[in-house]
């Protein structure tokens, strides 16, 4: 399993530790993935996502997985989250 968010896109970065002596030794920044179940309103049902924790604030602050998903570019999300974001507009725009 590929450790990147479903919502935002972040993935693995990659650094240096740097030691008092200033020996440089490669290490990997991880982000802070957690497994949520978020509620669509429109939809009606929950969804299952692996996503950062920075995107679960994100998803609150903008009142809801709906909206978020609204705003956020197609570039960023994954296939998962491309496939729920046309289930929204396509029942969004139904009603």
């Amino acid at each position: 399993m590929a450790r990147v968010c479903e919502l935002t896109g972040k993935k693995v970065m990659t650094g240096n530790n740097v030691s008092h002596a200033h020996n440089k030794t490669r290490r990997r920044f991880l982000p802070n993935l957690t497994n949520v179940t978020l509620l669509s309103d429109t939809l009606g049902r929950s969804v299952r996502l692996r996503i950062s924790t920075h995107a679960l604030r994100s998803v609150e602050h903008n009142a809801g997985l709906d909206n978020f998903l609204l705003k956020a570019r197609d570039a960023d999300l994954s296939a998962t989250a491309l496939k729920l974001k046309k289930e929204i507009k396509k029942k969004q725009a139904a009603a």
